[in-house]
């Protein structure tokens, strides 16, 4: 049994959905071909739990035999002899795992873990090729801060960059993060560790995921990055708690962990090569010598310009900087949009896979800034389009 079904806590909840279902994050993974868990099954399917149950093994066999055989005319007697080896000859109905989950009362019959990644990550060839593929889901990355790194440890997941993950943050989901976490209205209340989990094992049941609902403290950070037998190979960090944001780098530092973070802001990404340069100043020395200690005596007004020292407030989009002086006014909190965000995952995940897999990355601020490289150059006469489509336009009176 790969994870039994205690693993999945109150697996009956999702008929009548209790405390249990709302904490739920990772599937229970039967293995049909092994008696326990067939029994197993078996006591599931008979406890009225399952509202779908998604058995397509047999597309999934196609599909790895035409990945590993992209060159043969695989049909009939062809292909069926193919399918019978890579099942040993057992019966598809046999083969690979079932994955439980839970909090949405999903039954699904998937390939085997090597397989079942084998065909999911397929076409990354060869923009990752299939040794390189095996390496980074050997990596284990962190994730500080899901609401921005939410979309970064998704898009690591559907790439296949690390295939084990360390989440933490103390905050559940609100109704005003939907307007940029890919979430529903009924994950409201939902811890956002909780959802992300959610959301990864849905894309990989087979993945290995530990949560850290209090988000760090001085009793958890060092538990954090000193894991001997589970090391982190990469940082994504995330939150707005300037105390955290200096000594989660303070730590990654000492361990020789590089340091992402996404700004969300003209497309702004951060590298730290503390793995290539273990005495580089945190924020490429934007803060000076003040350390996470020092950082957490600021006042609020010293923590705000502690944290527009480390964005280059010289260099933030007009509308960040207009927004600033109006929060806590007009504004309740920064702005952030969702086509910001989704750039910010894949600027993670690009950099992020690069750094794993050894090549050349410098420590640096980089900017993706769409603004600037999508604009109306040499365009002389814009056409009006809102009031082509009957709306008011920029200055118009209603």
């Amino acid at each position: 049994m790969i994870n039994s079904l205690s693993d999945a806590p109150e697996y009956g909840a999702c008929t009548a959905p209790g405390p249990g279902h709302r904490a739920a994050f990772r599937p229970a993974l039967l293995r049909p071909c092994e008696p326990e868990d067939r029994a197993a099954l078996k006591t599931l399917l008979a406890s009225g739990s399952v509202r779908e149950m998604h058995d397509h093994i047999d597309e999934q066999l196609v599909e790895l035999a035409r990945c590993l055989r992209p060159g043969d005319d695989l049909s009939g007697d062809g292909l069926d002899a193919a399918v019978q080896e890579l099942t040993d000859g057992v019966e598809p109905g046999r083969h690979g795992t079932w994955a439980w989950y839970p909090w949405s009362g999903r039954l699904v019959h998937l390939l085997p873990r090597e397989q079942f990644r084998r065909v999911r990550t397929d076409r990354n060839r060869d923009k990752i090729t299939a040794a390189q593929q095996q390496s980074l889901l050997e990596r284990r990355i962190a994730v500080i801060g899901l609401s921005v790194g939410n979309s970064a440890a998704l898009t690591c997941v559907m790439e296949g960059v690390a295939g084990s993950f360390r989440l933490a943050d103390f905050d559940t989901l609100s109704l005003s993060n939907l307007n940029r976490l890919r979430a529903g209205v009924h994950d409201l209340g939902l811890p956002k560790t909780v959802l992300c989990a959610r959301q990864m094992y849905e894309v990989d049941p087979y993945l290995d995921i530990e949560l850290w609902h209090d988000g760090l403290t001085d009793d958890t950070i060092e538990s954090f990055f000193d894991d001997p037998e589970h090391p982190l190979d990469l940082l994504v960090e995330e939150c707005d708690t300037p105390w955290v944001k200096t000594a989660a780098r303070e730590y990654a530092r000492r361990h020789r962990v590089p340091v992402l973070m996404d700004a969300n802001d003209r497309g702004l990404l951060d590298v730290e090569r503390f793995d290539l340069e273990p005495d580089r100043p945190l924020f490429h020395g934007r803060t000076g010598d003040l350390s996470a200690g020092e950082v957490r005596e600021l006042s609020p007004a010293q923590a705000l310009a502690h944290l527009l020292r480390i964005c280059d407030e010289s260099r933030l989009s007009p509308a960040m900087t207009d927004a600033l002086p109006r929060i806590g006014s007009t504004l309740s909190s920064w702005p952030q949009l969702a086509s910001g965000v989704m750039l910010g995952g894949a600027l993670v995940t690009d950099t992020a896979r690069r750094i794993l897999l050894g090549d050349p990355v410098a420590s640096g601020r980089y900017y993706v800034d769409l603004e600037a490289l999508i604009a109306p150059r040499g365009i002389t006469d814009v056409p009006d389009r809102a009031a082509s489509l009957g709306r008011p336009t920029a200055g118009a009176v209603r």
